[in-house]
């Protein structure tokens, strides 16, 4: 599905997204170290063995780039012009190898653009759950977003 413009995307509506990943342990090592992040919490099971979590638990960017990625294909694909911010970013439980994720959008706001006729923006809610129903996290982020077309 190609991304929704400025005036599809009512204050209100709620996405379930369709895609769902189970996360792997080449995921977690994989972002954890392109972004050379050395948190033994993330890389070494030994360390995180002894941590009240009992195990490896995956880096939070990842958990917090899919919550976003995924809404790209119901919400923005094509019709982005920018990310301009994100806020309130949480992660109240945390992830593990093996936990299956799927996330929900709502548009919590939209306004024009005072710089930009031909854009407005709009502010989404990503919600994002583990297999069990638990919300392990969220964000608000603000879009500038392309007006339909004349």
């Amino acid at each position: 599905m190609a991304g929704l413009y400025f005036e599809d995307l009512t204050e209100g509506r709620h996405f379930v997204h369709a895609i769902r990943r189970t996360v792997t342990d080449a995921d977690n090592v994989l972002i954890t170290t392109l972004t050379h992040n050395p948190q033994p919490l993330h890389l070494d099971a030994e360390y995180a063995a002894g941590t009240e979590f009992g195990r490896v638990v995956v880096n939070s960017i990842f958990t917090f780039g899919l919550m976003v990625g995924v809404s790209v294909g119901d919400t923005t694909l094509g019709t982005l012009v920018a990310n301009l911010g994100f806020d309130a970013v949480k992660f109240p439980r945390p992830v593990f190898v093996g936990d299956t994720l799927r996330s929900e959008t709502i548009v919590a706001e939209r306004r024009d653009s005072k710089s930009r006729p031909e854009a407005g923006l709009v502010v989404f809610e990503h919600r994002s759950f583990n297999q069990r129903g638990e919300e392990v996290a969220t964000c608000r982020r603000t879009a500038l977003m392309q007006r339909r077309p004349a």
